[in-house]
């Protein structure tokens, strides 16, 4: 099913498969604007939210009820790449009586196939690698077609729908979507690997190193670690803005997936509607930098985040 956006699509689903009354579980690593579409908006209709670990899988156990409905993950999350075990997430979800969305956005079908590790429906933000130039807002929500009956329902009655313009976008995209996330990906890692050696940085995130938590996993579920890298600057929010600052070639912004590198800092953009309380919860620093590494020549993105070299 088609959507207007990524939200869109999120909302679709929830409103779709879920009622008043009923009982949602979801990683507290998710994006910004899905926490808040979570804890205020859908609240405030009778829907019950529990936030846990993306990671944890006794957290995901202690917290279902009786009237779960939904898990609900982003993997890798935004903007820390964290990483969860989708099958085992899966089996724990049909054992509550309840389906699994994965929010695939960091990834792409090119890189994983969430319904083929066990999930029920996969969401996509079609805005970011499904277009992958920046040109269009749209959204998608996959999986089975009676289960999905009801989602369509909302869509034709509600009307968050994908414009045609928009949609023939989107097909020409999918034409290089594969040979794209090759390309991002091995930017990224190339780069997340010259991150690790600067001075200037304290801890970088990215699926594809060894050094990520979860990098045995990742490499099982996803072709490549993607192109989402985060890193922590050391001193803080006033150095990340300066690095920020100091780019030329990459782009200042909170959008991901284009062919161009686009950098942002989450506290204050991505997250910036998180609680403090929230965004620490989540691990997700003053100091965090993302960067959507793009089709450059990665010599040119290192020489553009000079300043973490001195």
């Amino acid at each position: 099913m088609a959507t207007s956006s990524g939200m869109a699509a999120i909302l679709a689903c929830v409103m779709g498969l879920c009622s008043a009354g009923d009982h949602v579980i979801a990683s507290r690593s998710i994006f910004g604007t899905s926490v808040q579409l979570f804890s205020n908006i859908l609240q405030r209709w009778g829907l019950q939210t529990t936030f846990v670990s993306l990671t944890d899988a006794e957290e995901w156990k202690a917290a279902v009820q009786s009237n779960t409905k939904l898990f609900f993950v982003e993997t890798p999350s935004n903007p820390l790449t964290e990483v969860c075990d989708i099958g085992l997430l899966a089996e724990l979800a049909h054992q509550a009586g309840a389906l699994l969305a994965v929010d695939n956005c960091f990834c792409s079908p090119a890189l994983q196939k969430p319904l083929g590790l066990g999930a029920d429906i996969v969401i996509h933000s079609a805005t970011k690698y499904i277009d992958g130039q920046g040109r269009c807002l749209g959204g998608a929500v996959l999986g089975k077609k009676d289960l999905l009956e009801p989602v369509y329902g909302f869509l034709r009655t509600a009307g968050p729908t994908m414009s045609a313009f928009n949609a023939w976008v989107f097909l020409k995209g999918l034409e290089t979507l594969y040979i794209r996330m090759q390309a991002h990906s091995k930017n990224a890692l190339a780069l997340a690997q010259w991150l690790e050696q600067q001075p200037g940085v304290a801890r970088v995130y990215y699926p594809g190193l060894p050094s990520h938590p979860q990098h045995a996993l990742a490499m099982q579920q996803q072709q490549t670690g993607g192109a989402i890298v985060s890193f922590d600057v050391k001193g803080g929010k006033e150095a990340a803005w300066r690095l920020i600052d100091a780019t030329r070639l990459i782009s200042i912004t909170a959008n991901l997936g284009d062919a161009k590198s686009t950098i942002t800092h989450p506290a204050t953009t991505t997250h910036s509607r998180v609680t403090v309380e929230a965004r620490a919860a989540a691990g997700l620093g003053d100091g965090l930098v993302r960067i959507a590494v793009g089709l450059e020549h990665v010599d040119d993105l290192k020489a553009d985040l000079a300043l973490l070299s001195l």
